[in-house]
């Protein structure tokens, strides 16, 4: 049985992991017949938001215990995280991803990888093992593969420039699509940057969740 190591970044889209894509993503997995491991960096969050009103809320969270709420309990801390346990790598997006395991939303071209976040991926990316990245979370993988690497994170102008300016090859695509850079075996797609609804996410991170498995 192939097993994957999904990376979440907390619980929510505005602060955390984006709920929709995370369990779609456990889901697909698991209908392929595949197995997973959900794991999350032991740090407090950026900041924690209230989903009601998108206002800021005190005390702050933590994205370890925050995630496990999405998996439900069965979770560990990203430190534990070896690429040759595991046959491959998927990572949700929601704005954790640009928060918590990087900075890209604060800083944009100029985006650093959280340090643990940056080994677990590039020990993947170096053991030549696909993975896949999907929403925001592809703003990582400029700073994560070499430049030129192609890859897509939905079509908001701004957003594109930075991720081309860290060094992507932006590719455009469709909600219900995939991009694969072949030579590193990467997979992305645009998730909710583009969808309107949980079926449109549905399409590509099915796709996403298969070209990974298939890859493995």
């Amino acid at each position: 049985m192939k097993k994957i190591a999904v990376i979440l970044a907390g619980c929510g889209v505005y602060d955390g992991a984006e709920i929709n894509e995370a369990v779609l993503t456990l889901l697909h997995i698991a209908k392929a017949g595949a197995s997973y491991q959900c794991f999350a960096p032991d740090i407090d969050q950026l900041h924690t938001i209230n989903h009601l009103n998108g206002e800021e809320m005190q005390p702050n969270r933590n994205v370890l215990v925050e995630a496990a709420r999405i998996a439900r309990g069965d979770i560990k801390a990203l430190t534990e995280l070896t690429a040759n346990d595991f046959d491959g790598l998927i990572i949700p997006g929601g704005f954790g991803a640009a928060k918590n395991l990087c900075d890209f939303a604060i800083k944009g071209s100029d985006a650093q990888v959280n340090p643990q976040m940056l080994r677990a991926c590039q020990a993947f990316a170096n053991a030549n093992k696909p993975a896949g990245y999907m929403c925001i979370a592809p703003a990582m993988i400029p700073l994560i593969y070499n430049t030129g690497v192609k890859a897509t994170i939905g079509n908001d102008a701004n957003t594109v420039h930075a991720m081309q300016k860290l060094g992507a090859q932006h590719v455009d695509c469709a909600v219900s699509d995939i991009v694969i850079d072949e030579q590193y075996k990467l997979v992305s797609t645009p998730a909710y940057m583009l969808a309107q609804s949980i079926l449109e996410a549905d399409a590509g991170i099915e796709k996403l969740v298969g070209a990974v498995l298939r890859m493995s």
